[in-house]
């Protein structure tokens, strides 16, 4: 019986070694920000919140809770599922743009706090785009042999780099963790390809300007809250609905596949305006798109690693269906992934 889809990868893994998801899992901290709470906080409303973005209330860390502990939480869950131990991990990558400290990598800290001893480990900073990067990266390491079970989470505490008094931007993003146990499983195809694009002249789209080498934190640097995210609106919105269409329309192409074959679109969870056209430019349905945004805000590079755990666990997707993850973020990057799953 010939495949419901082309598998682009094939004729790169001479072996027939597939790399797939074994196991997902997520961790949102206790604290429930609403937009009750944030009327109080800014000039804003519910109404206001609501309509352009979506988001009906994200979750905020706790001041002794970092980007590693809930990283940590995530992966813990994603080893439950997939029945891995610790000592079975050959790789941990962390996707994030809010590490505990410039060095050394969350991903280190997280080997610790996991107890996975044998593990490499390394941080990938592509922003919102971060979870699809690091899916990609492993699956290299599981597809070549040089690896066996590679462990990739997207964590963030973005309220670490909010300014609470910026009312376009404080409203938008929230904290969590999502994680993923990448193995090869007999008789799955797995990942089937990854789309990965940047483009370095919008890179002031999205930004923090304080903390690097170009700005290092000074007493003028912190007065002048350049240490906060920073965001235009209005081109993030036009340059994300063109980079993850076309990210989208390319992973499609390469396995030949119509949009109708995938069950489940599952999108980084900026705003819900961005979801609505995305989906409606490349013909899917409202049933195929999942979101979460509602609840979490954006997450940045654990938003689709959080909804994929949703999506599962809801039983939302079943085994041998094919999904799409698609994503944008600051950079600018962009990506899109198709997975059997």
């Amino acid at each position: 019986m010939s495949p419901k889809f082309k598998n682009p990868r094939a004729r790169f893994n001479f072996q027939g070694r597939t790399c797939s998801i074994t196991g997902v899992g997520s961790y949102l901290p206790a604290k429930i920000l609403t937009n009750a709470h944030l009327e109080k906080m800014v000039d804003t409303s519910d109404e206001w919140i609501t309509t352009r973005t979506g988001i009906k209330s994200r979750r905020q860390a706790a001041k002794d809770e970092f980007t590693s502990d809930m990283a940590a939480h995530a992966a813990r869950r994603a080893m439950k599922m997939a029945g891995v131990t610790a000592d079975q991990i050959d790789l941990i990558i962390v996707a994030t743009i809010t590490p505990d400290m410039p060095f050394p990598a969350t991903a280190c800290l997280v080997q610790q706090k996991i107890g996975a001893r044998r593990a490499a480990a390394f941080d990938v900073e592509a922003a919102c785009s971060g979870f699809i990067y690091a899916l990609e990266i492993g699956q290299q390491f599981i597809m070549s042999r040089t690896l066996d079970t590679v462990l990739v989470i997207g964590a963030e505490k973005l309220s670490s780099i909010t300014d609470w008094t910026d009312r376009n931007t404080c409203v938008l993003f929230g904290d969590g963790a999502g994680a993923a146990i990448l193995q090869s499983r007999p008789g799955s195809h797995g990942l089937l390809t990854a789309v990965m694009g940047a483009d370095g002249a919008k890179s002031n789209l999205i930004h923090m300007p304080g903390g690097g080498s170009r700005c290092p934190a000074s007493v003028d640097s912190v007065a002048a809250k350049l240490h906060y995210l920073r965001m235009d609106g209005r081109e993030t919105f036009k340059s994300a609905v063109q980079a993850m269409y076309h990210a989208a329309q390319e992973a499609l192409r390469r396995c030949e596949l119509d949009i109708s074959k995938i069950k489940c679109i599952i999108p980084h969870q900026a705003n819900r305006r961005i979801i609505d056209v995305v989906g409606e430019r490349l013909g899917a349905t409202p049933e195929q798109l999942f979101v979460n945004l509602d609840k979490y805000g954006n997450t940045s590079a654990a938003s689709v690693a959080i909804a994929l755990d949703e999506a599962v666990t809801s039983g939302k997707i079943s085994r041998g269906d094919l999904i799409l993850l698609v994503v944008f973020g600051s950079g600018l990057t962009w990506g899109a992934a198709v997975i059997e799953w």
